[in-house]
């Protein structure tokens, strides 16, 4: 990677994910769109490279925003992502994203190809811990052979134990960019009787979450019957749930807000490789703590650097905890942990801080690489 003088110049950056533009069966947009757009505040202009796969430009929850040119190319025909990677040669800065989806093993080599004098390539990874695991069980996968030929790997997650992990197979350097909040996205609002509840849960079914899914939501939502649960997200229509869960589907990213404010306390759990490393929290956490709430999360280490627990967050080992903390939550100490988690995120962990530091980590800038901005 090429050194830069810090903001001598707005850079124009190239970025290939699954898509910036719908949060269909696709958990890392709201991460996309907090980076991108705050890298676009700072003078960055940044070109988002997305295919039309999976029916996300039939449930889009925003139309191109402002902040970003938003391409969208074909899923089926892989002429097309190889005519937009040379195009984006003329860009200072290439990012391929991990789980496009679609044609990932070709922008993985086309994108790594790019290096040269004034460009930057980034392979940015939303799911680390599963990528490491992958890459380490199946020897053959191409895309271990490219991890040293990119100028940067960063995570969106995992702390130490994913950056040794990137190292141990070559990476040049491996940095964390957290999850965080975009306050003019993320924010307090009345609640909303379509979300009226005592517990919510707001996630995806997903092979690597629903058995965490069983112990942190639906047995609690068993053992308190006379509480009101609320699950929303893709895929859990034909799921045996107690009587007491209300299943509303997907929930468009304009009704979070609403979700997280009307509920006496929100839930956050993680998937199974996201648990196991630690240090990743999700996109949820930030939303909910913008939202004021009161979250409870499953116990993963490293979750005292965003939130501090008993005080701005409830941490539960298992659904018998989490059944423990509503029992004796009351509405008012519930909203005390949420004035509290927003007023430490708005402070530490915006999406402003995070590309503060992508912006020094371009520019070849030391920059405190904890989760915890200066």
């Amino acid at each position: 990677m090429n050194r830069r003088p810090p903001s001598s110049r707005p850079l124009t950056i190239a970025f290939f994910g699954s898509s910036l533009v719908s949060a269909y069966w696709n958990g890392a947009a709201t991460y996309y769109r907090g980076v991108i757009r705050a890298l676009a505040a700072r003078g960055h202009r940044v070109t988002f490279y997305e295919p039309d796969a999976y029916d996300r430009q039939k449930h889009r929850d925003i139309e191109d925003p402002p902040w970003a040119k938003v391409v969208v190319y074909s899923g089926t025909d892989p002429a097309e992502p190889r005519r937009l990677v040379e195009q984006a040669r003329s860009a200072d800065v290439v990012v391929k994203a991990s789980g496009v989806g679609v044609f990932d093993e070709l922008l993985e080599a086309e994108v790594a190809a790019l290096e040269r004098p004034g460009l930057t390539t980034i392979f940015w990874d939303v799911d680390a811990p599963a990528t490491l695991e992958r890459v380490r069980t199946t020897t053959s996968d191409p895309f271990r052979a490219l991890i040293p030929r990119y100028s940067l790997v960063f995570t969106y997650g995992g702390g130490d134990p994913v950056v040794r992990g990137y190292e141990a197979l070559g990476a040049r350097r491996c940095v964390p960019i957290y999850n965080a909040l975009d306050p003019e996205t993320h924010f307090e609002v009345a609640p909303d009787p379509r979300f009226d509840c005592d517990f919510a849960l707001l996630a995806n079914r997903l092979p690597d979450r629903e058995k965490r899914v069983e112990e942190f939501f639906l047995k609690p939502a068993a053992a308190l019957p006379d509480l009101r649960f609320l699950l929303g997200g893709n895929g859990w229509q034909d799921k045996p749930m107690p009587p007491n869960v209300r299943y509303v589907g997907h929930v468009y990213t304009a009704d979070h807000n609403a979700f997280n404010a009307s509920a006496r306390a929100v839930l956050n759990v993680a998937r199974d490789s996201m648990a196991s490393v630690g240090f990743s929290p999700a996109t949820r956490v930030f939303e909910a703590a913008g939202a004021a709430a009161c979250l409870i999360t499953d116990a993963w280490e490293g979750i005292e650097l965003f939130l501090e627990p008993e005080r701005e967050v409830l941490v539960a080992r298992d659904g018998d905890e989490v059944a423990a903390h509503l029992r004796a939550l009351t509405p008012e100490r519930a909203r005390a942990i949420g004035k509290a988690a927003k007023q430490r995120v708005l402070a530490q962990h915006t999406y402003a801080e995070r590309a503060k530091q992508v912006e020094a980590l371009l520019a070849r800038q030391d920059v405190p690489l904890t989760a915890v901005a200066p």
